[in-house]
């Protein structure tokens, strides 16, 4: 009883944690792909005046996802590293790699995006510097996708107890999951 509600939980953390690293991995791959392109058009004076209005709109949109993503797959990787399943260690990846994209914030972007945000950056270093912004946010976006494809696969390879006898009885062709429902 205990270890299906186990089960329970940890495919219901499962599923919160790969979903919100998906969502995060899409969005920083959107602001890469739209965003930052526009922002590197503008002038100078124009993109700091946009980043500005802006600033807020940003942080409390991706600050609280990349926040929740990383809590729900560091809760995941708990789970799986206590049941000792095959996804474990890929989520343990997973976990890692959404921290590495949280320490990109204080190691580069807090700063620059706060002389953005300011208008303290000199207007003729605003190109050079969205120049290695998008850079470092490429890395960070790349970091994020392995994070969320580290917890896919680790979904993939979880083993839990409870789904042990379908996996034995799907050797004759059959679903796995329809021999628990015989």
């Amino acid at each position: 009883m205990i270890s299906r509600a186990l089960d329970s939980l940890a495919a219901a953390v499962d599923l919160l944690a790969v979903v919100a690293l998906g969502l995060a991995a899409g969005a920083m791959l959107a602001e890469a792909a739209v965003l930052v392109p526009y922002w590197r058009s503008l002038a100078g004076d124009a993109f700091l005046v946009w980043y500005a209005a802006n600033a807020s709109r940003l942080l409390q949109f991706y600050g609280p996802l990349e926040v929740a993503s990383t809590g729900l797959v560091l809760v995941a990787t708990g789970l799986h590293v206590y049941r000792r399943d095959g996804g474990a260690r890929f989520f343990v990846v997973a976990a890692v790699l959404a921290i590495a994209v949280l320490l990109t914030f204080p190691l580069y972007f807090r700063d620059v995006n706060a002389s953005f945000a300011t208008g303290t950056i000199p207007v003729g270093d605003v190109a050079t510097e969205l120049g290695r912004w998008a850079s470092w946010h490429w890395v960070r976006t790349a970091i994020g996708t392995a994070a969320f494809a580290a917890s896919v696969v680790g979904v993939q390879r979880a083993v839990r107890p409870s789904d042990a006898p379908s996996r034995r009885a799907g050797r004759d062709g059959a679903s796995r999951r329809s021999a628990t429902w015989e």
